[in-house]
């Protein structure tokens, strides 16, 4: 393939140079994660990887991390991976499936895996771990792109 073809038709930037792009702007303004110390680890085309420390107010009743945090983790994630094409992606749906609890003092590592897209739709696999490797929890996400709208303009 040639290396004209790697490259963003719109803005000739390489497809991982175009993902890092989408990272930056969006997460200027992303207040949610922001709010959830969430960490940028890693961006490519159709893939991200981010992490979150659980805080003391981040548990629930049973001083685990309140499932509505893991859930925000992932679905941030599925964010990054299906909008890092530049074009603005929305979620259509998420099955979200807990294998064990997160604790305080957890690094949670939520990892975003573009497996099918069409001009409109995608489907994603969105894997919680926690600092040790052990699986909190797996995600599908389903996506709809909105054609046309950008999600950071470049020239």
């Amino acid at each position: 393939m040639s290396e004209a073809r790697l490259r963003d038709p719109g803005t000739g930037l390489d497809p991982q140079r175009l993902a890092e792009k989408v990272l930056e702007s969006m997460s200027a303004r992303d207040h949610a994660a922001r709010s959830l110390g969430v960490v940028f680890e890693h961006i490519g085309p159709g893939t991200a990887r981010l992490s979150m420390r659980v805080r003391e107010d981040m548990l629930n009743g049973f001083h685990m991390c309140h499932g509505g945090y893991i859930t925000a983790l992932a679905d941030t994630a599925f964010a990054y991976s299906c909008n890092s094409h530049n074009e603005m992606t929305v979620a259509s749906g998420i099955s979200l499936d807990f294998m064990a609890p997160g604790r305080s003092g957890d690094v949670l590592s939520a990892v975003a895996k573009e497996v099918y897209t069409t001009a409109r739709t995608g489907v994603y696999d969105i894997t919680v771990t926690n600092q040790k490797g052990e699986l909190i929890a797996v995600m599908r996400g389903k996506s709809y792109r909105l054609k046309g709208r950008p999600v950071v303009n470049l020239p």
